[in-house]
């Protein structure tokens, strides 16, 4: 007998709610893109460790890819979520109410994706990671 796809880890009540808080506090700190970044800067900054740390934490987790690979995309500047919105305003100084709200959404749907996968690690809401993994 084969086993096809990839192992998973088993539910983890610290990842849950490390990704619970995560989005809880990274969109509020959105909402204050529309203040100068240098006034924020502080908050940021321990924002983006809370973030490495749940980044390592999921490395470090036996058969975690898909929840590995999704908190990667979460944390890369170089995409358009979480830490590449606070590279942005950092860049631009301060961003528009109408494009906050606009990263919002997508920002709030992957870490949603995080959120049920960890709840309920089925096939289901793996695929809708990796399908969202390959669109942006």
């Amino acid at each position: 007998m084969s086993c096809k796809g990839l192992k998973t880890a088993v539910f983890d009540q610290y990842s849950y709610q490390q990704a619970i808080s995560i989005k809880v506090e990274g969109l509020s700190l959105m909402g204050d893109a529309t203040e100068a970044y240098v006034e924020n800067e502080e908050d940021v900054r321990v924002f983006l460790l809370e973030l490495d740390k749940i980044v390592e934490y999921e490395k470090n987790k036996p058969d975690n890819a898909v929840s590995y690979a999704m908190w990667q995309a979460v944390a890369n500047e170089d995409r358009n979520l979480l830490a590449g919105f606070f590279k942005r305003w950092r860049d631009k100084g301060q961003l528009s109410n109408v494009f906050i709200d606009e990263a919002k959404l997508q920002i709030s749907e992957s870490l949603d994706l995080i959120i049920r996968y960890e709840a309920n690690k089925n096939k289901t809401n793996e695929t809708n990671i990796l399908n969202f993994l390959s669109a942006n």
